[in-house]
């Protein structure tokens, strides 16, 4: 299967719901508890495990998994489109500000939090 943007990802969540009549269901507040639910169903998978167990996944729980991170991005997406929020951007905007609080020579092997940091 070729590899799909994320423009092509965005109008195929939008048709989806367009055409169960999804849209009046779709506002922020819903969308926003839908992903709350399936990130949580998400973490459901690594509840138990320990650190190193939860880098080595068999084969069932992996496909598990991917199909949580499915519905988690899926909603994002909705969530963002609804929003007139360009995801994308968000997260380079983001990686910006990250890079100021958190600057290599302070971070690099540190996961102490940015306001911490001396």
């Amino acid at each position: 299967m070729p590899q799909q943007n994320f423009n092509e990802l965005r109008a195929a969540i939008r048709a989806f719901a367009q055409a169960r009549d999804w849209e009046q269901f779709h506002t922020p507040k819903n969308l926003i508890m839908a992903l709350s639910v399936e990130t949580a169903e998400l973490m459901e998978h690594f509840q138990w495990l320990t650190p190193a167990q939860s880098t080595r996944l068999d084969a069932k729980t992996k496909e598990a998994v991917a199909q949580e991170i499915g519905d988690v991005l899926i909603y994002l997406t909705r969530l963002a489109d609804v929003l007139g929020i360009d995801p994308l951007q968000a997260a380079f905007d983001k990686m910006e500000i990250n890079a100021l609080k958190y600057p290599v020579d302070k971070s690099k092997g540190n996961n102490t939090k940015y306001d911490k940091l001396q």
